[in-house]
């Protein structure tokens, strides 16, 4: 999500819309305890998919910054992502490539896209759809710091290629868009919790810094 698919987004969307062809029932708990406060608000109309996203986190805004933008390590936070890579950058514009799966029950639904990502440095992720899963997809992420939190809001909308069913459909891109933004929001835990230890204030090697961010997601 993202900003964030952050994940939330096209790779999101697209493994959402293919779950829920598997039309299985949804457990008790769709996500984890820690996750519940993640508010997410999906609205069917038609045959377009809207999706908001906003939480809170107990992180600095420059590693939400990073973990929402690491596209090129997001396949090891982000359990459905099984490749992601910017294929082309030119300032704050990229292109991203990303593939994965998504199981429901004993069903595998694979996705494959590519996207055009704009950046507007340690504040928002706007991208669109090239090609790929879904017949159009938009999603704009922000990043809101203040009270010694940082905001994540996610929003945007797509229109998948499949018939997405009322009821289950929206319950279901819910489950899994929370349960994705969970992930993403302890990956900046856990990068939060190691700056903090090692007394650094930029992010820490191997990940992006914020003038040519590497990054998530799924947004």
């Amino acid at each position: 999500m993202s900003t964030m698919r952050v994940a939330t987004g096209n790779a999101l969307a697209t493994t959402i819309v293919a779950a829920t062809l598997a039309l299985l029932p949804l457990p008790a708990s769709s996500a984890p305890a820690d996750d519940s406060d993640i508010a997410v608000h999906v609205v069917k109309d038609g045959p377009e998919i809207s999706v908001v996203v906003d939480f809170a986190v107990d992180a600095p805004a420059n590693v939400a910054w990073d973990v929402l933008t690491d596209y090129d390590h997001m396949a090891d936070f982000v359990s459905n992502v099984e490749a992601s890579r910017i294929q082309q950058r030119d300032g704050d514009r990229l292109q991203v490539y990303q593939k994965g799966k998504a199981t429901r029950g004993p069903l595998t639904f694979g996705f494959e896209n590519v996207r055009a990502v704009e950046l507007v440095p340690q504040k928002a992720i706007h991208s669109r759809m090239i090609s790929g899963d879904l017949k159009a997809s938009e999603f704009s992420t922000r990043i809101v710091a203040g009270g010694g939190q940082v905001r994540i809001v996610n929003q945007g909308r797509y229109t998948p290629k499949i018939w997405v069913p009322p009821v289950i459909g929206p319950a279901l891109i819910e489950a899994e868009t929370r349960k994705q933004f969970g992930e993403i929001r302890a990956e900046m835990l856990r990068r939060s919790k190691l700056q903090a230890s090692s007394g650094q204030t930029r992010p820490l090697a191997g990940e992006s810094a914020a003038p040519s961010p590497l990054a998530q997601p799924v947004n």
